[in-house]
């Protein structure tokens, strides 16, 4: 196993309206703020799109989650720079003998603004 209790793990991303639309289609939030784009040609991501960030970092390690708490901070827009840092706060094993995994994490955008924090809890496969 590749990940140690205080590692941190990093991801980068940003969301393009392209990447809205088919998460709009998929789960079928359709708020006019999902599917018209302001001024600057730019629309609003769906929080739970936005909270893929920290579900990658756990398809990495193989996580299969039995929790995930979110807190949406403010909002992420097509074209923001999402910096999603994973924390792993404990490992265990299990009477399985599989790993149990807790885990924090943060997300900003390009301006260092908080736009998502929550944790989640599973074991590695």
């Amino acid at each position: 196993m590749n990940v140690k209790a205080g590692q941190v793990i990093t991801f980068e991303r940003s969301f393009t309206n392209e990447d809205v639309a088919m998460f709009t289609k998929v789960s079928l939030d359709e708020g006019n703020h999902h599917t018209t784009p302001d001024e600057l040609g730019k629309l609003v991501v769906q929080g739970l799109l936005t909270a893929t960030l920290p579900t990658k970092v756990g398809g990495d390690y193989n996580v299969m989650a039995r929790t995930m708490n979110f807190e949406f901070m403010r909002p992420v827009f097509t074209g923001d720079q999402i910096l999603c840092e994973v924390t792993i706060q404990e490992l265990e094993k299990n009477e399985k003998d599989r790993i149990s995994i807790k885990s924090t994490f943060l997300c900003t955008n390009q301006n260092n603004k908080q736009v998502l924090s929550g944790n989640f809890a599973g074991v590695i496969l």
